[in-house]
């Protein structure tokens, strides 16, 4: 059976005095499956909603109204440091090795765990960036002032930038502070989807790369958080008033986007039927995570529930564990690891004061191709059995033409041949 594992943050002093739950965590380590069980914890954190990162080997949470992360090693299990910056962070995301933090002053800090160097934008939201999307090649920020901004990743890192930092595009359709933002899985110009929710009511699907509105989702409460399945063709909505609600993109009766489409875009969608609502004793909801096996979505709960919800039963959510604070952020684990050349063992504080970066990681692959006379012998073709076979016969046939002949064989014929040596 698959083993999923997932971590969760929480924020926010206890809700009970409850002596079952070890004090001080603010990060949990859980596996899912086959059965529910906490592995690991760690403590000092409290992580407000957006604001959790997970690596291969590190965690990355920002802190409730301060304005510094604090860096924890999953090798290690301990924290490994906390990292101050100039403003506080309201929403964190990892786009490989580089740490992308959007600030309460709507600023991007974007940090190279492996070098040291912090690259910053200027205020381009005018408020603050609650929600980061990152695809390999953009950076998607979601601010309270309801625009989303779309930046090129690599225009950000351009080491030889003399300009001021500039969003390729402003995505400007809502009316409400931006509340979740997720991208889908594609780079291709005409299929690079994202998603967003607002305190608008509102859902809108975008060509993120075009700015083009693709389709506009209208709920009964305002959506708080979102997630995508990992092909992009179902999202899932948590809502103000705790009803999950599934919406097939390209699927269903009435497929909202594709060539099945029969509605322009300017049609909007009214979403009322959800597949369940929650009981009002676990709060608002505040996070959302499909499992990878796509069976299953786990809530994360202002009351300090963590529920799951079975698609396949489509019945009543079920309590998966209490952890007696505000469940902020839920994020599962890969089952399987990365294929990254390298591997980051110690962060490296960000430091704008140096002109010179090093980097530092461990090597998870060859230097190099090898010499030549390995790449031959790998590209050698194997001799068959039919090939030895075919050799052995000539080499019989010619002693045989040796022996016969007995002027090739005689010595007068071998002096004669080694006096005259090569023509």
């Amino acid at each position: 059976m698959l083993s999923q594992d997932f971590i969760s943050a929480i924020c926010g002093p206890p809700l009970a005095a409850n002596t079952a739950i070890s004090k001080d965590v603010g990060i949990y380590t859980h596996a899912l499956t086959p059965s529910h069980a906490v592995k690991a914890t760690f403590k000092k954190s409290s992580t407000p909603v957006n604001c959790l990162a997970v690596s291969d080997t590190h965690i990355f949470t920002a802190q409730d109204q301060k304005a510094h992360v604090h860096v924890y090693s999953r090798l290690r299990g301990n924290q490994e440091a906390l990292v101050p910056f100039p403003e506080r962070i309201r929403s964190v995301a990892l786009a490989g090795q580089v740490l992308v933090l959007g600030t309460a002053e709507g600023r991007l800090i974007l940090w190279e765990v492996c070098t040291g160097r912090q690259v910053s934008t200027p205020p381009c939201h005018v408020q603050a960036i609650t929600c980061l999307a990152v695809t390999p090649h953009h950076i998607l920020s979601g601010s309270d002032d309801s625009n989303i901004n779309v930046w090129s990743l690599s225009r950000l890192l351009d080491l030889h930038a003399h300009s001021e930092h500039e969003p390729e595009l402003i995505l400007s359709n809502h009316r409400g502070a931006i509340t979740s933002l997720v991208v889908g899985p594609s780079t291709n110009p005409e299929t690079s989807i994202c998603v967003s929710a607002s305190k608008d009511k509102t859902c809108i699907v975008w060509n993120f790369q075009t700015g083009q509105v693709l389709r506009t989702l209208l709920f009964p409460a305002p959506p708080l958080s979102i997630c995508l399945d990992p092909s992009a063709r179902a999202l899932f909505v948590a809502s103000e008033e705790g009803a999950l609600y599934l919406v097939e993109l390209f699927g269903g009766k009435k497929p909202i986007l594709g060539g099945r489409c029969t509605e322009p875009a300017s049609i909007v969608v009214q979403v009322t039927d959800p597949l369940a609502v929650s009981d009002p004793e676990a709060g608002q909801p505040s996070c959302l995570a499909l499992t990878y096996d796509g069976t299953s979505v786990l809530s994360g709960h202002t009351k300090g529930k963590i529920l799951r919800w079975s698609l396949a039963e489509n019945a009543h959510p079920a309590e998966l564990a209490n952890l007696n604070a505000s469940v902020t952020n839920i994020h599962f684990i890969p089952p399987l690891p990365s294929k990254e050349p390298t591997k980051t063992i110690n962060i490296i504080k960000p430091n704008q004061n140096l002109k010179q970066y090093a980097f530092t990681a461990q090597l998870d692959t060859d230097l190099g191709l090898g010499s030549r006379f390995n790449q031959l012998l790998r590209t050698a073709q194997p001799v068959s059995d039919e090939q030895d076979a075919e050799s052995a016969k000539q080499n019989l046939q010619f002693r045989a033409i040796m022996k016969s002949n007995e002027v090739l064989n005689s010595t007068e014929f071998m002096k004669t041949s080694v006096a005259q040596g090569p023509a």
